[in-house]
């Protein structure tokens, strides 16, 4: 669509929109959702015009309608988590999947690494960790470590450590976008030397359904704050229609925006890790049920159903004109 239709089918909503910024908790989301939909649209086909800067500047008031309104404050974390974040992974999808591919050669640099060298392993995990396992192994127990600590202090600890590992992968960032790389390239590394180890004592696959019942959100989680990190980065390397410092505040807001929605998935993860991988000889099917259900839910949130939210609200849009 060319831009000037384009503006003429949506002026008198933008209009609207602009002229009454208040309204009950859900017309104020509908509302967001609708002028971040046409700011998508616009940055897509339209990336270095006015009627981008302008929808850019009404989303920023509708946001700030939304959080300066008492009654608002009452849903904030509903609406963050229904319509917000899901709205930012949709927004800054590319990141998230510039996260997802680093991690991925990454992990696989790693495996390689340690096929080919035989004391990689050992230098990545710590010859410590590697001669705990070894012993697990031979006493028929190759996944002890995760009995070893009581279960409240272990989620605790894992918990508060998994936040810390994201939160300083996305200040990375302002580094523009390689101290994100780099800690991408560090924990895939360190992810991919753990998998061949156990592929290469013959307890690959059982690693897979015992470790990922925690890893499958852990990691997710894990490459998409590196997707914040890079939201932060990149503003800071392709400012675009605004000056630097602008589009810093802006990446750096989404930014973490999207890490603190991380945290009720850390904090599950921590939980999985602590209390149910303990737990090395359930039953197959229950272990695939986790992990699979898991796997789902991440794939729904951060893919499905924000293009589900982009979509609907596209049609409902082009359907009132």
């Amino acid at each position: 669509m060319r831009e000037p239709l384009f503006v003429k089918q949506n002026t008198a909503k933008w209009k609207t929109f602009e002229q009454g910024i208040t309204g009950t908790p859900d017309e104020l989301a509908d509302r967001f959702i609708q002028i971040t939909d046409d700011l998508a649209y616009a940055k897509t086909f339209y990336p270095k015009s006015k009627t981008t800067a302008y929808l850019n500047g009404l989303a920023a008031n509708l946001h700030q309608s939304i959080y300066k309104n008492k009654k608002v404050k009452k849903n904030r974390f509903k609406l963050f988590w229904k319509y917000e974040l899901p709205l930012l992974f949709k927004t800054h999808e590319k990141p998230l999947l510039y996260s997802f591919i680093f991690f991925i050669v990454f992990s696989l640099l790693g495996a390689l690494s340690a096929k080919y060298d035989d004391q990689f392993v050992q230098l990545i995990l710590g010859p410590e960790y590697v001669n705990m396992t070894n012993e697990n192994i031979a006493k028929g127990d190759p996944f002890g470590v995760y009995k070893s600590s009581n279960e409240f202090y272990m989620f605790f600890r894992i918990t508060m450590n998994n936040i810390f590992v994201s939160f300083v992968t996305f200040v990375a960032g302002v580094f523009g976008s390689a101290g994100t790389v780099f800690f991408l390239l560090k924990n895939g590394i360190m992810l991919g030397s753990f998998e061949y180890y156990f592929f290469s004592k013959g307890l690959g696959w059982q690693s897979i359904l015992v470790i990922w019942i925690h890893g499958t959100i852990e990691i997710s989680s894990i490459i998409i704050a590196g997707g914040a990190g890079l939201v932060v980065g990149n503003s800071l390397l392709f400012p675009k229609t605004y000056n630097r410092i602008t589009s810093f505040k802006n990446g750096a807001k989404d930014g973490m925006k999207i890490v603190i929605g991380l945290l009720p998935l850390f904090v599950t993860a921590g939980f999985f890790e602590s209390f149910v991988t303990r737990h090395t000889e359930m039953p197959l099917w229950l272990s695939l049920t986790i992990l699979g259900g898991s796997l789902a839910f991440m794939v729904w949130y951060v893919i499905i159903y924000p293009n589900q939210l982009y979509t609907n609200k596209t049609l409902h849009a082009t359907a009132e004109h």
